[in-house]
């Protein structure tokens, strides 16, 4: 799913709800998780997961086609664990 689907099946489910205020409730959702990302934070959604970032230290990595070395610097990347109500729907345990 993408988020102009996920925008169209939100608007759908509140039809009280124009469309261009659901996109705007869905980007403001996605930038606000972004900011606390990028601010180091910690985002959880509860019965969905956690959103954290990690950090990549820098390391000495390899070019595939040359085998030369090659100097990977230090990065920080998003990572998100699912909750454990997702993953019990995930896996057949749906609750009711």
């Amino acid at each position: 799913m993408i988020k102009s689907e996920l925008v169209q099946k939100i608007a759908q489910a509140n039809p009280h709800l124009y469309q261009r205020d659901v996109e705007l409730i869905v980007n403001t959702i996605l930038d606000e998780i972004c900011s606390a990302l990028a601010r180091g934070d910690r985002v959880e959604l509860r019965g969905f997961g956690a959103f954290s970032v990690k950090n990549r230290p820098a390391r000495t990595g390899r070019n595939p086609r040359t085998g030369d070395k090659v100097s990977v610097s230090e990065k920080f990347v998003p990572f998100f664990k699912s909750g454990k109500e997702m993953r019990e729907r995930l896996n057949g345990g749906a609750p009711n």
